[in-house]
């Protein structure tokens, strides 16, 4: 007799719910790219996403509290002169996105609390180096402002925010890098390549490690690292059917697990909760989301289910552990774009009877400090991204996590590279170690050298009241200068027709006059006249 054994799991039922269209955003200019990107980037403050944008290329980032239709006139972040392919938000600061564009530069943007009240045209710092599109930007997982870029030049470079400076450059790749990802604590570095290889890099010198066949078909790959150290990548055989394996950093030719899955031309990205050790695939034109559990034992990649969509999707989002709702149990958000311009919001949850923080479904997620500088990492130093409890720091507003930290990025202001270049050829001679910033950037006054200010959300309300109240007294100080204007322009046209009048009449009062006294005059020669008559008859 055999006994079929089921495997304990406390994921094994993971249910998705789409939330109501009213709850979700509509309305949406989706970017009609053919890039393989999942077009849109969500932490727990805001929602951004590519749209189609003329003149260049921009990117839409509203709060979570605005949804519903979206104005067509919505302010946008459109400081690209070209169409805008990749985003993502800084893990450390959840007011701080990055953007990589066709027209070759990297945009950092610094978003206000509240979203944006009119078009962001002005980024934080330009990282200027690739001479091609850049399609792949990524945040280092442990220090701060440590940045990654990937471009159709063949060229990876890890950028310092905070200086706009070149940190490590990378140039080994023959061919364009689909996908970039650091291991758990930012030691390791694995990339995929149009050249069908798999590599993994030492990201501090970028001297290759190993590399090795990913997958057999010549469309676009992923690799992610998982948090014990295997890698999960997604791909294609050479019959165009899709597939995953699971490889181990040191036998990356002998994968640990491949399987086909199905016939699609669409890319699948593999969305990692590092929580929970769930690997939830999304592919570019797909109606359904699959989701997989790693674990120790075989099959080591087990299928758990599929969330199936009538629309196919165009793009997707995965919320952070810190913005999921954990009074329902749920474990993932998903922001899901279809072709019709709407936002899907979908929530994973694990049914619970009890109401009670279940522990065993959030352990410590990530928190959103850095645990290291960008100094102390290149400089040698390893570190785990900071973790917290969500039971003792989690606060629900709206179902969601409200971070409390620093919302400004500090950059301090370095000279321009060209100064370097132009001094470098005058015979200094150093090698080129930064990148162009932008025209605020380029001062060379010791006050531009100085680090921003930093200004809690309470001072920056303060100020905001203030500024309104300037320009209520404003309004209320031009509508007086206009109705003393009116007042005086009345007086004096008023002036002007009495003027006009006095004159007339004192002209009339001459005639009369000058008439009146010519009278007198003529009736006393006609007396003078008679008398002398007179006399002459006497006389007679």
């Amino acid at each position: 007799m055999s006994f079929r054994v089921v495997r304990s799991s406390k994921f094994r039922h993971v249910y998705g719910q789409s939330l109501k269209r009213e709850q979700c955003y509509d309305n949406i200019r989706v970017s009609k790219s053919s890039w393989d990107s999942t077009f849109c980037a969500v932490n727990p403050k805001f929602l951004a996403i590519i749209v189609e944008s003329a003149g260049g290329g921009a990117f839409i980032v509203l709060p979570h509290n605005k949804v519903g239709r979206i104005a067509a006139d919505h302010p946008l972040v459109g400081g690209h002169k070209g169409p805008v392919l990749d985003i993502a938000w800084c893990p450390h600061n959840d007011n701080v996105i990055a953007s990589g564009s066709e027209d070759c530069v990297v945009k950092v943007w610094q978003i206000p609390d509240g979203g944006l009240s009119r078009t962001l045209t002005e980024p934080v710092v330009d990282l200027v180096f690739h001479q091609r599109r850049v399609g792949l930007v990524l945040w280092h997982p442990s220090a701060l402002n440590v940045l990654l870029t990937a471009g159709s030049d063949n060229q990876v470079v890890i950028w310092n925010v905070g200086t706009g400076e070149i940190l490590v450059h990378i140039d080994s790749h023959p061919d364009i890098v689909y996908s970039a990802c650091f291991n758990w604590d930012g030691s390791k570095l694995v990339t995929t390549c149009k050249d069908k290889k798999i590599r993994i890099y030492d990201p501090r010198s970028g001297e290759l490690e190993s590399e090795a066949m990913c997958h057999e078909g010549s469309k676009a790959t992923r690799a992610i690292f998982l948090r014990h150290g295997l890698i999960f990548t997604t791909g294609f055989n050479r019959s165009s059917e899709r597939q995953y394996s699971l490889r181990a950093p040191d036998a990356l030719n002998e994968p640990i697990v491949m399987v086909e899955l199905d016939t699609s031309n669409g890319v699948m990205f593999p969305l990692y909760d590092a929580d929970t050790n769930l690997i939830y695939l999304c592919g570019k034109g797909d109606s359904v989301i699959r989701y997989f559990e790693v674990t120790p034992e075989p099959p080591f990649v087990h299928y758990i289910n599929t969330f199936q969509t009538p629309d196919p999707q165009r793009g997707i989002g995965l919320m952070p552990k810190r913005g999921c709702d954990v009074t329902t149990c749920e474990i993932a958000k998903f922001y899901r774009l279809n072709n019709n311009g709407l936002c899907q919001v979908i929530s994973m949850t694990v049914p619970r009877k009890s109401d009670l923080f279940q522990e065993d479904l959030y352990p410590d997620t990530l928190a959103e400090d850095a645990a290291i500088t960008a100094e102390e990492w290149i400089a040698g130093k390893d570190a785990d991204p900071l973790t917290f409890s969500l039971k003792d720091r989690v606060s629900i507003v709206q179902g969601g996590y409200v971070s409390s930290g620093n919302t400004t990025l500090s950059v301090s202001k370095k000279a321009n590279i060209l100064n370097k270049a132009s001094a470098s050829r005058g015979g200094g001679g150093g090698p080129l170690s930064g990148g162009n910033h932008s025209s605020a950037n380029n001062n060379d006054s010791n006050d531009a050298n100085q680090s921003a200010a930093i200004f809690s959300e309470k001072d920056h309300r303060n100020i905001l009241d203030e500024i309104r109240k300037l320009k209520a007294i404003i309004v209320k100080q031009e509508n007086r200068i206009r109705a003393l204007e009116a007042k005086v322009n009345a007086a004096a046209g008023d002036e002007t027709d009495a003027r006009n009048s006095n004159k007339n009449g004192s002209g009339a009062a001459a005639a009369v006059e000058s008439s009146s006294s010519s009278q007198p005059a003529a009736s006393e020669s006609a007396n003078d006249h008679s008398t002398a008559k007179d006399n002459a008859h006497e006389d007679d």
